[in-house]
Parts: structure tokens; C-alpha cells; sequence
């Protein structure tokens, strides 16, 4: 349903994506790992239409789009079919709104329904995301960071993507929400269909959540293929030294020596 080919970002002289090409099948999940200011996020903001591409292509289920600024209506048509959901969930929500109403705006964005038909709605997309009446009603302020970021999955999840592309969303959790949220992700994808593309620097959670792996490193790519390929059998140093960083069961900080007294 998503098709990128050759696409380049350049910021003045500094080139922040460079011939990046993939594609990510329907029903499919994609990871793109790599460091701070490897392009990943550049990447996904090109693909959802919030930054504009200084070539190559974006093919969102058959529909091509070249380099150059997206009108307001290729942008609500983009987002018909792709939904971002951010880092900081708390930062996009309106804090003196009830997140029940913000669900609510971005479900009357995509059809008008009748209140009725609307409220249920409503109630189901928060039921999907595993949040109850109470929490629905509830201000930001009031929800803890893992459930405001099912509140960001649900608003997303009205627009009735068919992908949704996960920047960091699972960076600023603690390890238990973390796996919460993969598995809610995990089955959103097998319920619905909805394709993912997951952008991290969380190596571990990769294997838990897609099927295929794209490694970038200055802008480009440097290693592609199925997750499981790419991290038993990583084949680009850079990949090598990033598998290697990951914590093994048993590992633990090492102590500085206390200096012996004088």
C-alpha cells in the first residue's frame, strides 16, 4: 500500500535523506532503525505529507505523488489513508478538552454521523485501544503516559487509515507500558488490517512488532530485509555495532571502584 522510491531530503547544503527506497506491502509492518539524526523521521514526515521532498517519489496505494508541496486537499486525502502518532502524545492533545471530544473532531473529519451513531463510535475506538468510559471522559492531564498514547492510536485509528506510522511512539514509556502498546499495536494490525510503520532507535522491540527491518544510518540505507534476516545475521557493520548495543538478559551497569581512602 506504500511505495517510496528514491526519496531525498536536502535542508540547505545538508543532505538529510538520501535515495531512500522501500515499500511497505498491505496488512505489512516496516521498521526503520537507526540513530538520532539518521533520517528516519525525516523519512516518515515525507511519507505522511508534512515535509515536502526534494526528490523521488511517494505511491500511496496506487496513488503517486511527486517532489514539490502537497495542496490541502492531497494533504486530507494522504491522511485518509495515513495516520501519524507522535512521541509525545500530550503535546497534540488540546489540554482543556475532554479526549473523548478530541476523538469525536477526528472521527466528524473523516464522515459526518448522526450524535448516536457518533457516540458509538467513539466508545469503540476506545474500547480498541483498551480505555473505558471513565478514562474516555477524562482531561489529558488526568491520563497516564501510556494511556494518553492509546488516546493518540485511537484519534489516529478514526480516519480509518490504512497505515499508521508510529514515530518513537513507545520512547518515553516505562519497559511494562512499552509491551503493552506493542501488543495493542499487534492486534489493531491483525483486527483491521492496518499496515505499520514503526520508526525507532529500540532495536528490542523491533522483533516484536514487524517483518521487515530497514537500517539507516546519514541518510541512507544501509541494510533491508526480513527482521529476523537482519538481526541473526546482520551484514553492515553499522547494523553489527547497533545489535551488539543491545542490553543481554544479565547485563548489568558497571560499578565505578571506589578509590581506596587515603
Amino acid at each position: 500500500m506504500l511505495e517510496v522510491r528514491n526519496l531525498r531530503k536536502m535542508f540547505g547544503d545538508f543532505v538529510a535523506v538520501d535515495d531512500v527506497t522501500f515499500a511497505l506491502p498491505e496488512r505489512g509492518s516496516l521498521a526503520i532503525v537507526g540513530e538520532s539524526g539518521s533520517g528516519k523521521t525525516t523519512t516518515a514526515r515525507m511519507i505522511a505529507g508534512l515535509e515536502t521532498p526534494s526528490g523521488g517519489h511517494v505511491v500511496v496505494a496506487g496513488d503517486e505523488r511527486r517532489p514539490g508541496r502537497l495542496r490541502s486537499r492531497e494533504r486530507r486525502a494522504r491522511g485518509r489513508r495515513i495516520q501519524m502518532v507522535f512521541q509525545d502524545p500530550y503535546s497534540s492533545l488540546d489540554r482543556r478538552q475532554r479526549v473523548c471530544d478530541a476523538v469525536a473532531e477526528a472521527v466528524l473529519l473523516r464522515r459526518r454521523l448522526p450524535v448516536d451513531r457518533l457516540r458509538a463510535r467513539v466508545a469503540e475506538l476506545f474500547d480498541m485501544v483498551g480505555l473505558d468510559d471513565r478514562q474516555a471522559r477524562s482531561l489529558p492531564k488526568a491520563l497516564s503516559g501510556g494511556q494518553r498514547q492509546r488516546v493518540a492510536i485511537a484519534r489516529a485509528l478514526a480516519a480509518e487509515p490504512q497505515a499508521l506510522i508510529l514515530d518513537e511512539s513507545i520512547a518515553a514509556l516505562d519497559v511494562s507500558i512499552q509491551a503493552q502498546i506493542l501488543g495493542l499495536l499487534a492486534g489493531i494490525r491483525a483486527d483491521t488490517g492496518t499496515a505499520l510503520l514503526f520508526i525507532t532507535h529500540d532495536l528490542g522491540a523491533v522483533r516484536h512488532i514487524s517483518d521487515d527491518l530497514l537500517v539507516m544510518q546519514a541518510g541512507k540505507v544501509v541494510e533491508h530485509g526480513p527482521v529476523a534476516t537482519v538481526l541473526n545475521h546482520p551484514q553492515n557493520p553499522y547494523t553489527q555495532r547497533l545489535i551488539e548495543s543491545i542490553p543481554k538478559p544479565g547485563w548489568q551497569p558497571r560499578r565505578r571502584a571506589h578509590r581506596a581512602a587515603a
